[in-house]
């Protein structure tokens, strides 16, 4: 069992487990014992955090399945590395070699020491933003819901929405808070502080700590630090104009709404689009274009180390970065005065290509099982289902079993990654002494 092997396996067992807790007649609403299919279905997007479902969670669940939904949710955010790193370490287990190289390897990190205070890191910064969010939500929650319920639903949707997942026990989502405020800000703030990844956040937080220290040592951010930022700043911005611009006038989403509402409206969608499946506008009525800048947002996805999915923001950025120094007629990737490795543009370019791949041949074969919907609505599924985004146009309980099983399969690659389950799969890459004559074509 290679490290890789480990990790893909983890993800495997933490679904199979969430399957069998959910079947019993005491994981439904109704008493009954649960169709398998479903409860796949939903623990693979739980514990890829997801958000795609296939029934209502808030009606078809009852309170302790949806508790185990929660808990899928928060192990399948924390990563198996993450949650099992963190039990040894409370059983007072030092980390080995092979720990350390599976953190490194799961979080995608450079440096192989300090496992076990990132760990530690992950667990505190998770727990920080969480209940943060929940005493945000508490007062909206409770003044529309009573106390207990409140607090349920503030508890679930915090962890949901930092963990990217995208579940809510409401039946149409978020939209009865599209004119929320509040809500928007608390929900978005989640998803975009859980998608940026914890070296992100820790560089935020030791950078803070200096100011208020008055530390005047001026403080280097990370190459990592600066692409993210910047990159997931440009990405907000132009999504929530291209998708005021194009459903401006549409009259099932914007149209009938004030231009405050409209631009917080598509700034949710805007943020929600790339990592979580939350949404306050009825992603059925969106046109063809908003739906395709949309996919486009959820294939980029978020960032490495979050709990988010995609190709993640620092692949679109060394490409970006790789075109400017090609037009440039440079012969190696600068950015920001930094020259990127090429062993990282090509993990990037191979990212990218077998991404594509990934979601043409998925969005091929449930066209081939499911024709009777429309090509759109397919492709948004598929790219949704890869970048374990959860947004939907509304087909997805109406997919045959087949197809259902092609986006479980899909949630599951693009949870663990495609490098990490190529590696799995066909083994760790040996180095070759041998060398070859180069030859231009």
């Amino acid at each position: 069992m290679s490290v890789a092997r480990t990790i893909c396996s983890g993800f495997l067992i933490m679904i199979a487990v969430g399957t069998v807790l959910l079947i019993p007649p005491f994981s439904t609403s109704s008493g009954d014992w649960n169709d398998p299919i479903v409860a796949l279905f939903t623990a693979t997007s739980a514990v890829c955090v997801t958000g795609l479902i296939v029934v209502d969670t808030g009606s078809y669940f009852s309170s302790l399945g949806q508790g185990i939904i929660l808990l899928l949710i928060q192990l399948g955010g924390l990563g198996y590395m993450t949650a099992t790193t963190f039990l040894l370490l409370l059983l007072g287990h030092r980390l080995g070699l092979r720990e350390r190289l599976a953190i490194q390897q799961s979080m995608d990190r450079t440096e192989l020491s300090g496992g076990a205070s990132l760990v530690l890191s992950i667990i505190a910064t998770t727990m920080i933003f969480e209940i943060t969010g929940i005493f945000l939500m508490l007062p909206i929650f409770v003044s529309d819901f009573g106390s207990g319920q409140g607090l349920w639903l503030a508890i679930f949707h915090s962890v949901s929405a930092f963990n990217n997942a995208g579940f809510s026990l409401f039946s149409d989502n978020l939209m009865q808070y599209a004119r929320s405020p509040g809500m928007n800000l608390i929900i978005t703030g989640l998803v975009i502080i859980g998608g940026i990844g914890y070296q992100v956040i820790m560089e935020a937080f030791l950078w803070l700590r200096d100011r208020l220290q008055g530390d005047k040592e001026r403080f280097v951010f990370s190459l990592h630090f600066k692409i993210v930022t910047n990159l997931t700043l440009a990405l907000l911005g132009m999504g929530c104009l291209a998708l005021l611009f194009t459903e401006f006038s549409n009259p099932f989403t914007l149209a009938t709404e004030g231009f405050g509402v409209k631009v917080i409206m598509a700034w949710f969608q805007s943020a929600i689009a790339r990592t979580a499946g939350f949404n306050t506008i009825d992603i059925g009525s969106l046109t063809n274009t908003s739906l395709l800048i949309i996919a486009s947002l959820m294939f980029i996805g978020a960032s490495p180390g979050s709990t988010g999915g995609g190709i993640k923001t620092t692949t679109a950025g060394i490409l970006m970065f790789c075109t400017r120094s090609v037009l440039q007629g440079r012969e190696e990737v600068l950015c920001y005065q930094r020259q990127i490795p090429v062993d990282r543009v090509l993990r990037a370019i191979t990212v990218v290509i077998v991404s594509g791949m990934m979601v043409i041949a998925v969005t091929t074969l449930i066209s081939l099982t499911d024709p009777n919907l429309n090509f759109i609505d397919i492709l948004f599924e598929s790219v949704s289902a890869f970048a374990t985004v959860g947004l939907s146009t509304g087909v997805t309980a109406d997919l045959s079993t087949l197809a259902k099983l092609l986006l479980i399969v899909t949630m599951y690659v693009g949870r663990v990654g495609i490098l990490l389950l190529a590696a799995a799969i066909f083994g760790d890459a040996k180095l070759s002494t041998i060398r070859h004559p180069k030859e231009d074509l």
